[in-house]
């Protein structure tokens, strides 16, 4: 029995000596993962909620062959797909890491790292090393208002040329000339046209006629500040807005009006517009992709001037903030004026739909406080409201989901009567 109890210790020394060389040898035998070269592929910006595969481009350049596991760190929001993989890389070859994303909200993605193990042959012993070779995806939003688009395009090609579009003497574009008769402005007569249609039966007068310009200014303003960050539903007003600015955009944009974006809360954050190169839609989702709320009060006093500097001819302005805030009354109701005497003012807003609930529900007295709330929400937005229409602001309120096509709408009505 102590023969037995000398000889233990002795084979598990031998045994621990015979795996640590074991381990020393796998290690030495194993590439080195510092002689991978890492390449990123660039990456065309994406739709939230349409999976996106990004490539990675490894090249050894040592002699050994490397194998073993690659790790992409993409942040969690991106649910990638095999984000370890293993990875077999022969001395001087290159391969492709390919990882599937899923993005489910818009901004911006990014990997700062790709982590490579290298394995010996045993795989008892391996090396590891981090590149810091940062990874960028663009996420645009998922605009689902997209639906609504071919619908309006449709309302807006029947609009061009329908008589309540083209009134005699209205609007400032010119459209034709006819024969003068009886009644016509005889301001809208055009000489020359007169002058060279006379004949020997004697002079014919020629009027011009007019209609609305088709090609209209439209401004849209989309307010970032702490009241877009409220969540309405299941997600921020923020996004709401983001949607309305994308549908209305996209329309104006192939209705042939020039359209200008901008993002503001205490200072322009992001700006758009069609008169750059490019597809209007792209740019506007490239530029809201980067909108996110802040925690700040907005400053509306800087909007008259944002104004200013886009045109001087009369424009569509179109505001999307939050109309049933109290800071509305301090913030945009003193810089109307200077907005309404030069264009016609729009105010988009989300409203909620938590409100009638809570002021409908009275079953405890905790329901009947929160039911006082809501009523003086209500109460408190409904003023507002007047006060808006009062001062010759159109106010369009909807549900998050119902905001865009309800702005939409409002905008092929003015268009509709010649108010633009």
């Amino acid at each position: 029995m102590s023969v037995v109890v000398m000889l233990v210790p002795q084979w598990l020394w031998l045994w621990l000596g015979i795996l640590a060389a074991a381990v020393l040898v796998d290690l030495m035998a194993c590439a080195s993962p510092r002689t991978v070269r890492v390449t990123r592929i660039p990456a065309q910006p994406t739709r939230a909620g349409t999976p996106i595969t990004v490539v990675s481009r490894l090249q050894n350049q040592g002699r050994r062959t490397l194998r073993g596991w690659a790790k992409d760190g993409w942040q969690p929001t991106a649910s990638p797909r095999q984000a370890v993989q293993p990875v077999q890389l022969r001395g001087r070859s290159t391969v492709e890491l390919e990882v599937t994303l899923e993005p489910q909200r818009r901004g911006e993605l990014r990997s700062e790292h790709l982590t490579i193990r290298s394995l010996g042959p045993l795989g008892l012993a391996g090396r590891q090393v981090v590149h810091r070779v940062p990874h960028t995806v663009q996420v645009l939003p998922q605009f689902a208002s997209r639906r609504h688009l071919p619908s309006m395009l449709r309302r807006l090609r029947e609009l061009d040329g329908a008589s309540a579009v083209q009134l005699r003497g209205a609007g400032t574009e010119f459209d034709s000339l006819r024969d003068y008769v009886r009644g016509d402005d005889v301001r809208s007569i055009d000489w020359r046209a007169t002058a060279r249609r006379q004949d020997a039966a004697g002079q014919h007068l020629v009027v011009r006629t007019w209609r609305p310009e088709r090609d209209r200014r439209i401004i849209l303003c989309l307010d970032s500040s702490r009241t877009s960050a409220a969540r309405i539903d299941d997600g921020p007003r923020l996004d709401a807005g983001v949607e309305s600015s994308l549908l209305l955009g996209a329309l104006a944009a192939h209705a042939g009006d020039r359209v200008d974006f901008l993002a503001f809360a205490r200072e322009v954050t992001a700006r758009a517009s069609s008169s750059e190169r490019g597809t209007f839609l792209n740019l506007l989702s490239l530029a809201v992709s980067r909108v996110e709320p802040t925690l700040v009060e907005a400053d509306f006093s800087q909007l008259p001037g944002e104004i200013a500097a886009l045109t001087t001819h009369r424009s569509l302005v179109v505001i999307v903030t939050a109309a049933d805030s109290p800071a509305l009354q301090e913030g945009l109701l003193p810089v109307l004026p200077a907005l309404t005497s030069k264009h016609r003012v729009v105010v988009a807003s989300v409203r909620n739909p938590e409100l009638l609930q809570q002021a409908a529900a009275r079953g405890s007295v905790a329901e009947v406080y929160a039911a006082a709330a809501a009523e003086r929400a209500m109460i408190e937005a409904a003023a507002i409201a007047a006060e808006l229409h009062a001062r010759g602001v159109e106010l369009v309120e909807a549900e998050p989901d119902a905001l865009p096509a309800a702005l939409a709408d409002c905008y092929i009505r003015l268009k509709a009567t010649g108010k633009l």
